[in-house]
């Protein structure tokens, strides 16, 4: 095996970073009490890791070495500000012996605290105090590791935007004196509520990009499960939590069968289901067992997992338990009051008692409006149209939600379909 290069050097740093940095922003927030100020200071260690190991190689347990170099960040940053003297004292003491003390030992004294920290860091970055977009930027800058860049074009902003969102974010945090803590009662229950919701934007974003010619972004699906699943392992209790993995898991499973050759995507009825990730749906179906081995009422994700589940457990289409789906979508109606899930509704209607049936409700969400700009509302009239015999009218309902739909991809399969309609 040849040298190291400094480009894989690199590559390794960053995919340690990407790994380890939650952790060690974490830890150093519950140090410092200022989220802001722990991420400069991981960065920091970022910065001296870029500049040794290419010389020195990547150290056995990175993340130890990392959180290291950023504790004796924060002796010196203590030091000059000329306070704290016990505290810098008690780290000062604990780096005495670091370089002497085996991986093994600092991994140790890493652990302590790191589980609890990176679920308290959850919690701060998804506080309702901040804006659903400050929300998003600030946890996968956080928790995922990604650069602005990177989030930047995971949305399709500009670089500029975003980075205005993080810094804000900071110091909205730092204001408002956000306590680094895991909240009790039903400020929990509301908070774990935002963070869910904000890993599912990340996901959803890259499963069906709003915007671009890219139908998926896959590093956006990836990125969600990773923080879905440390979510579960750290509150095993929360059946939400244990809903929303499942509903990821099923997803995800579809992902190679969702695009054709050239990009273009592939609606679910007409996926060749032999190409659904079997992985990912066995951890779907054990993560929804385990939501609902936990007791009461199913929450709205574990609901939309038990959704996704009928499809999972199909080998064809055809085999879809889709009554048992309508029942799901109107217990998640009743639970959300949501007119997209009245839409969604209204599809499993249609395939289980009729077009009639399903088009009927389609159109009483007619005046919704939510819908109003929402290009599957005419996209799924289209379809209910087609197997009524009314090419003419599903035509012009896939026209228009060619029009509204911001996806290119999608747009090309929307127009594909009213071309369709007028071959007849």
């Amino acid at each position: 095996m040849g040298p190291v290069t400094a480009t894989e050097t690199r590559r390794a740093v960053e995919a340690v970073w990407r790994i380890e940095s939650a952790r060690v922003i974490a830890g150093l927030t519950r140090m410092v009490h200022d989220v802001g100020l722990a991420e400069e200071l991981a960065q920091d260690a970022l910065v001296a890791a870029l500049e040794q190991w290419p010389e020195s190689g990547v150290p056995r347990n990175p993340g130890a070495w990392l959180m290291t170099v950023a504790k004796r960040r924060v002796v010196d940053m203590l030091r000059r500000r000329e306070r704290l003297e016990e505290k810098v004292a008690q780290l000062g003491r604990e780096l005495q012996t670091s370089d002497d003390a085996t991986a093994a030992e600092i991994e140790a004294a890493l652990e302590d605290h790191i589980e609890d920290d990176v679920l308290r860091l959850m919690f701060v970055a998804c506080h309702p105090v901040l804006s659903t977009e400050a929300r998003v930027a600030l946890t996968l800058r956080l928790l995922g590791g990604l650069t602005t860049d990177e989030i930047a074009r995971a949305f399709l902003v500009p670089e500029p935007t975003v980075a205005k969102r993080i810094v804000r974010a900071k110091r909205t945090l730092t204001d408002a004196k956000v306590p680094f803590e895991v909240p009790e009662g039903a400020e929990r229950e509301a908070r774990l509520s935002s963070v869910l919701e904000v890993v599912y934007l990340v996901f959803n974003e890259g499963y069906s990009a709003t915007a671009g010619d890219d139908w998926m972004r896959p590093e956006m699906c990836a990125e969600a499960l990773r923080l879905g699943r440390m979510l579960a392992r750290l509150v095993p209790s929360e059946p939400e939590v244990h809903g929303l993995v499942a509903l990821m898991e099923i997803q995800e499973s579809r992902s190679a069968a969702r695009v054709g050759p050239s990009g273009e995507p592939i609606r679910l009825l007409d996926q060749d289901r032999g190409r659904w990730n079997q992985l990912h749906i066995r951890r779907g179906l054990a993560a929804l067992a385990r939501a609902e081995a936990l007791g009461g009422s199913l929450g709205p994700y574990a609901l939309q997992a038990a959704i996704a589940a009928c499809h999972a457990r199909a080998r064809t289409a055809g085999e879809t338990d889709w009554a048992r789906m309508a029942a799901l979508y109107g217990s998640l109606a009743a639970l959300t009051s949501s007119p997209i899930v009245e839409l969604n509704r209204a599809v499993a209607v249609g395939m289980a008692y009729g077009p009639e049936a399903g088009l009927a409700l389609a159109d009483a969400l007619a005046g919704e409006p939510a819908l109003k700009d929402y290009h599957l509302l005419p996209s799924v009239r289209g379809d209910l149209l087609v197997k009524l015999g009314r090419t003419d009218e599903a035509r012009t309902e896939f026209e228009r939600a060619a029009a509204l739909t911001r996806n290119g991809r999608e747009r090309a399969l929307l127009l594909g379909r009213a071309a369709a309609c007028g071959a007849a």
